[in-house]
């Protein structure tokens, strides 16, 4: 019965591990991108914020939301968790 689980388990590591691949690529491309975005709405927010316009807060907390601390970071933590799932299963099929 261990064998058939193992057999069957198979094919998701191999799903996992090109998923978690393509992820941590575009993760990364996609880093680059939200933290150059992030940059412009904070330089919009506080050009907004500074002349009284009703947009600056919504500015930085969209910025905030783009930065590297923000969604990024969900991001992250989710490949984390692929990732972890994926050596389980390779664990369990190996021992």
């Amino acid at each position: 019965m261990r064998i058939i689980l193992k057999l069957l388990a198979a094919p998701f590591v191999l799903v996992l591990t090109l998923l978690v691949a393509v992820l941590n690529f575009a993760f990364s491309f996609a880093s680059w991108v939200f933290c150059a975005l992030s940059f412009l709405c904070l330089i919009g927010a506080l050009f907004a914020l500074f002349t009284g316009d009703r947009w600056g807060i919504q500015g930085l907390v969209i910025a905030f939301a783009v930065s590297p601390f923000g969604l990024p970071a969900v991001a992250e933590w989710l490949i984390d968790k692929l990732d972890s799932l994926n050596y389980s299963l390779k664990s369990f099929i190996i021992g």
